[in-house]
């Protein structure tokens, strides 16, 4: 059965105790973690910090820690911290992102970001497990740093984030999961053969590495609110965002409104962005619409074999009162 989690908004919320109040909601609604996306909004370690002091049971979790704003032994001691706060609840997600947030966000070089994520993973495995590092790899050379603390009782597994081939057959030689987003779900199957050639590869069994889906998800009984909601957002995402969400709409059969969507948003033109995103490429990608829609929509990524999560996501144009109500029409136990 897929578990269901919470992938609380990307969007600014009013306070940290909002977002403490949403996973405090979805702990009560029977969702498994509550992962906090970490972008121009408040930094994952003090919002994780704050729902792990707030809740019993919920799971927690980046999705994702960029591997460039912060070094790869300091991710190390914050996933230590974080594991000791929760009770061991962390579940860690990285990734590179990409050249529009590392360059123009925190200003450093987009250089060999799969590289780089597998020397993040080595690294942080080795200071979490309390050893002393001494690494030699082509990115990062490192020696002597050894925690003075004791290591996480639980160890901490670390998921890897990716869209293209090559990223997504590194998660499966390398890490401990898949995180996916922005994926239909015959793009997500596609996918999914790379994650197993990269778990071949690497020697792995399958039953030790997680694919996680975050799926925007809307579920209002306005349902053309709710749909409208969800075009915005995919809107935003495929025209702002650089353009790894725009190869990867390509990649699965939408080339020409990915070039369309990004070109108007470009040219400033949101409204003809927003009237590129059909009925069938909003549901290929996402589960909006009334209760009885989103539901629908929701089941047929739920049924792909290999998919172990559903991380519902919200756009990020929705108001608190609406993700609440997506949270509740979704919940596992509903």
């Amino acid at each position: 059965m897929t578990d269901r989690t919470i992938h609380l908004p990307v969007a600014a919320q009013p306070s940290v105790d909002s977002l403490v109040d949403l996973a405090r909601l979805g702990e009560a609604r029977g969702y498994g973690r509550a992962w906090l996306p970490e972008t121009w909004g408040r930094d994952f370690v003090t919002v994780l910090t704050s729902i792990a002091r707030e809740t019993d049971e919920i799971g927690i979790g980046p999705s994702i820690a960029n591997v460039y704003s912060r070094s790869p032994t300091l991710l190390g001691q914050t996933a230590t911290t974080l594991q000791e706060v929760s009770d061991g609840r962390l579940r860690v997600g990285i990734g590179p992102s990409g050249p529009a947030v590392i360059e123009g966000w925190h200003g450093v070089e987009f250089d060999r970001p799969l590289r780089r994520t597998r020397e993040y993973i080595e690294i942080m495995r080795t200071v979490m497990a309390g050893e002393t590092l001494n690494y030699d790899g082509d990115v990062f050379s490192l020696a002597g740093f050894r925690l003075r603390c004791d290591p996480p009782e639980t160890p901490v597994p670390i998921d890897a984030a990716g869209m293209g081939p090559k990223s997504v057959e590194l998660a499966g030689r390398f890490a401990d999961g898949w995180h996916a987003i922005v994926f239909t779900p015959d793009g997500l199957e596609e996918r999914l053969e790379d994650l197993e050639r990269g778990i071949e590869l690497g020697g792995r069994d399958p039953a030790d590495v997680r694919t996680t889906l975050s799926l925007t998800a809307c579920a209002l009984e306005d349902g053309e609110r709710a749909r409208d909601l969800a075009r915005q957002h995919l809107a935003f995402y495929v025209g702002a965002m650089g353009t790894y969400y725009r190869e990867s709409l390509s990649r699965q059969g939408y080339q020409d409104e990915a070039h369309d969507i990004a070109a108007a948003w470009a040219s400033g033109n949101h409204g003809e962005a927003l009237s590129h995103i059909s009925d069938e490429l909003l549901d290929d990608l996402g589960a909006a619409g009334t209760p009885e829609r989103a539901r629908e929509e929701l089941r047929k990524f739920e049924v792909l074999e290999g998919v172990d999560e559903i991380a519902i996501g919200f756009p990020r144009g929705a108001t608190t009162e609406e993700i609440e109500a997506t949270i509740e029409t979704l919940a596992p136990e509903a």
